[in-house]
């Protein structure tokens, strides 16, 4: 077989796998209600078709984790863990142009829940692991290929549960990669930056509580638990955070500033947004502490004012910032309204150097000569957080080459989520070439 040959096969065969588990609707409806069974037994048989056995690790009934071990020509380095999620989150197919589990190919993309959050990614995985065992290729240090479940629902039946209940499975393992990373984002004079994954935002979702006097709605009532609330949610809301600049915002920003010929200004680097196109709504996010409130309960009868009343709020904070977080809902709430914790997760930041960052860097640079691979802040969060509990390092690493002109993060959970074709062809590539040479 031919250089070409066998990477046509290995794109064709990431298409097939991208569509085929499309077609698997492995929906996360939170609280509980998801099933991976379905996901799970694609993924283990189509490693088995290649020789390659892998375990089932059954959280709850239908939660399923699979792992298989990747064997290495040098198993005494320290291995890396390659992980995606199997889940999705739910699609209306009323709101779509096309059937959301159909993955048909229109436009040059694959179109469907999943395809870029995280099938596609999961179909370069599986791709290039069974050319490997078809080949009986082994790769320079050990692989733990991983497919977690539930990561859209808080990762408690998926890598929480597999790092409490099974850190065994990943001993021996440095670094990791998965999800939200390696794509491209078109700046200046056509310039491809390639946003690699280096550090995420922490999460505090809280439920924020007033207490009043119950009574009738006809009546004066000057301790209306719904009053207070609204205004401590206002207050919330139309919050403007100090701008505060980690270490990974300042080095993406200033490569930002380099390609695109505009002024680096670090006493404010919101000017430079405007340089990244649809993608400055999630880069903004990682200026600044963010707040949002999200929901609200309160009341049971129209002509009834309730003794309570609360609102959740989706806190997300920068590494090294949680404490300010806290602090300043405390002080805009104010004494009397009570908070309680309902999730809390730790905000992640490394160094954007060392050998697999090299490794990123060389791999995608390979398939595109005129690459720029920088840095970013993720405003959201990834199964590494689970891993990093273990002491493995995680970055974001699922590379797309993307139209200069396509709204990417739009398409994470939104309508008429699609992939490039071409951007995924040039993905598995770079994976692979990643995974020989990290």
């Amino acid at each position: 077989m031919t250089h070409d040959e066998y990477r046509q096969i290995l794109e064709e065969e990431t298409i097939r796998i991208c569509q085929e588990m499309i077609r698997i609707p492995s929906v996360n409806y939170g609280d509980g209600k998801g099933d991976e069974s379905a996901m799970a037994a694609y993924v283990v048989a189509s490693l088995a078709e290649v020789g390659i056995s892998a375990l089932v690790f059954e959280s709850a009934p239908g939660r399923c984790n699979v792992v298989a071990k990747i064997e290495s020509a040098n198993p005494s380095r320290p291995g890396l863990v390659v992980h995606g999620h199997l889940d999705v989150v739910p699609a209306d197919a009323n709101d779509w142009s096309v059937d959301p589990f159909a993955a048909i190919i229109k436009d040059g993309m694959i179109w469907g829940r999943g395809a870029v959050d995280m099938k596609n990614t999961d179909a370069m995985m599986l791709a290039v692991i069974r050319a490997w065992s078809r080949s009986g290729y082994k790769p320079p240090r050990p692989i733990l290929l991983v497919f977690f479940a539930d990561e859209e629902a808080g990762s408690l039946f998926g890598s929480r549960w597999m790092v409490k209940n099974h850190p065994e499975v990943f001993e021996g393992y440095s670094e990791a990669i998965s999800e939200v990373g390696g794509f491209s984002v078109t700046v200046g004079e056509g310039k491809r930056l390639y946003f690699v994954e280096t550090a995420q935002k922490g999460i505090h979702w809280m439920k924020i509580t007033a207490h009043g006097r119950a009574g009738h709605g006809s009546m004066i009532n000057e301790e209306n638990a719904i009053t207070s609330l609204s205004r401590a949610v206002e207050k919330i809301g139309t919050h403007q955070w100090p701008q505060r600049y980690t270490a990974t915002v300042k080095s993406l920003f200033e490569k930002v500033a380099h390609a695109t010929g505009k002024p680096f200004d670090l006493s404010d680097l919101r000017p430079l947004l405007k340089e990244l196109g649809s993608t400055a709504r999630m880069i903004g996010a990682t200026l600044q502490n963010t707040a949002n409130p999200t929901m609200l309960d309160s009341g049971y009868k129209a002509n009834v004012i309730p003794q309570s009343a609360s609102a959740v709020i989706d806190g997300r904070f920068l590494p090294g910032y949680e404490d300010e977080l806290n602090d300043t809902i405390r002080k805009i709430v104010g004494p009397e309204i009570e908070i309680e914790t309902l999730t809390r997760d730790i905000a992640l930041e490394v160094e954007f150097e060392g050998d697999l960052v090299a490794a990123m860097c060389q791999a995608l640079i390979s398939e595109d000569p005129d690459a720029i691979p920088v840095p970013y802040l993720m405003s959201g969060g990834t199964d590494n957080k689970a891993l990093s509990e273990l002491g493995i390092i995680g970055y974001g690493f699922s590379p797309l080459k993307l139209p200069p002109d396509l709204d990417f993060m739009s398409l994470f959970h939104g309508v008429d989520e699609r992939v490039p074709v071409d951007g995924l062809k040039f993905g598995v590539h770079v994976l692979e070439n990643l995974l020989k040479n990290s």
